[in-house]
């Protein structure tokens, strides 16, 4: 079943990504889509019903536009301090805890980190990520765990668990 909803998802992503109708492009997909889980579909999710539920595609669409609000954001930022002439920067690597449980969660939390311009996940370990900071705004782990992934996991956690 895994496999199933992997070659759906993996060929929706596609067909979003070509937005064509042409039997060249959709017989490519096809093929592509078909390696790709022939190769990754194992590892995708223990239990890949749940993607079906139509209450995590809710939140899946929620989440969309809220990652993007993240990322505008997090782009002006890193503008100004780019532009800057001091270059504001106080970069370092905080240790962040999570409180999402399943490894799809976890690994979706860290890609919208480093998708986030100005940090990227470095490691994940257990219930903790460490992650590179353009401007530390504090070493505690509750405290940089509140800035820089509050705002995901409500969704994530609404996704993936």
């Amino acid at each position: 079943m895994r496999y199933v909803i992997y070659f759906i998802i993996g060929f929706c992503l596609w067909f979003l990504l070509t937005l064509s109708v042409n039997v060249d492009h959709l017989v490519v997909g096809v093929i592509v889509v078909l390696l790709g889980t022939i190769l990754f579909g194992g590892y995708f999710t223990s239990k890949p019903v749940k993607f079906l539920q139509l209450h995590r595609l809710f939140w899946v669409i929620i989440y969309i536009p809220v990652f993007i609000w993240y990322m505008f954001k997090a782009n002006i930022d890193v503008a100004y301090r780019v532009l800057h002439p001091e270059r504001p920067i106080k970069p370092g690597i905080v240790k962040i805890k999570t409180t999402l449980t399943t490894d799809i969660a976890k690994v979706f939390l860290a890609n919208s980190i480093t998708l986030t311009p100005g940090t990227m996940t470095c490691d994940i370990d257990g219930e903790f990520l460490y992650i590179h900071w353009i401007w530390v705004q504090s070493t505690e782990i509750e405290e940089a765990s509140k800035i820089i992934a509050k705002g995901f996991e409500k969704f994530l956690r609404r996704i993936f668990e």
